[in-house]
């Protein structure tokens, strides 16, 4: 790491939880993988560098699932991390089928979500995961099924702490009477913010937000307007300012942009020395976009 250079650390510290610490902006994992979340990289010494890099760079959240691949990026963070560094967290998630790239089936029954928590233990090569997420509530599976099955696995010591993925507050709250939702992973950005009540009930309760597609897919960049203004004032990019706007919004906010490019992963990591004036973040919380620059 180059002298002067910008880290995670300046993002600050959110403890998950309230007994697991960590920097605030983390790395996605899934864009490891080949195309369409399917496969392996197109360059895995690529990959598994972007992974050290991260870690190099103060990152020591790391984001992933067993249906990236499947199974393909949880194996990529074992072979480039393990042994792991004190003070690393890793977040997986289960309740994805595969049937190939590009397709996702919900899958919330109890024997499944075991049968992916094993999984993920053994690529991990952990004896206990530290945030365990589920990746959708399947609609076909009673709610009480699946957290229950959550809960029993917090019960056996296989996982330190339960969250959540792309759900209400209602169900939020209702999955609370199982067990304690440190961390709700909804999709949002500057200019998506659909799930805007529930970054403010995690705002409330303490409880982790952790925005995915930070960057719009990368389409942050050609929106132009108060990003590209601003990004200019501040000498950074709009993908950079869209982090910082992000980081701003909340102390609970837990940015995880992904990369499979050292590059990117560097300019990512920067955007934590970003500061905006309040009339910067007024700006850009005004902004709007079409739906297919949101998601």
């Amino acid at each position: 790491m180059r002298s002067g250079t910008i880290t995670a650390a300046r993002s600050g510290t959110f403890a998950l939880g309230g007994d697991l610490p960590v920097h605030r902006l983390g790395f996605g994992a899934m864009r490891l993988t080949g195309p369409g979340v399917w496969g392996p990289p197109a360059d895995k010494k690529e990959a598994l560098a972007v992974l050290r890099g991260a870690v190099e760079l103060g990152v020591n959240f790391i984001d992933t699932a067993e249906a990236y691949g499947p199974h393909v990026s949880e194996e990529l963070i074992a072979a480039a991390l393990h042994p792991y560094p004190q003070g690393l967290v890793i977040a997986t998630k289960g309740g994805f089928d595969r049937p190939g790239p590009h397709k996702w089936e919900t899958s919330g029954r109890p024997e499944r979500l075991r049968e992916e928590l094993e999984g993920s233990l053994r690529r991990l090569r952990r004896e206990r995961i530290d945030l365990w997420q589920l990746h959708r509530i399947d609609p076909a599976v009673p709610e009480a099924d699946q957290f229950g099955a959550m809960q029993q696995f917090q019960r056996e010591g296989k996982v330190r702490h339960l969250g959540l993925s792309e759900v209400s507050v209602e169900q939020i709250q209702r999955a609370r009477s199982f067990f304690p939702v440190v961390s709700v992973q909804n999709r949002y950005n500057v200019v998506d913010r659909e799930w805007e009540p529930v970054v403010e009930h995690c705002e409330k309760e303490g409880i982790g937000f952790i925005p995915f597609f930070p960057l719009g897919v990368g389409k942050l960049r050609e929106l132009g307007g108060a990003l590209l203004e601003v990004a200019q004032e501040l000498g950074a990019t709009p993908l950079q300012v869209g982090l910082a706007w992000l980081l701003k919004r909340s102390g609970v906010m837990l940015p995880i942009p992904g990369t499979a490019r050292g590059g990117h992963l560097e300019e990512n990591v920067a955007a934590a020395g970003i500061e905006l004036s309040p009339k910067q973040f007024e700006r850009l919380g005004a902004m709007t976009a079409p739906d297919e620059a949101r998601r």
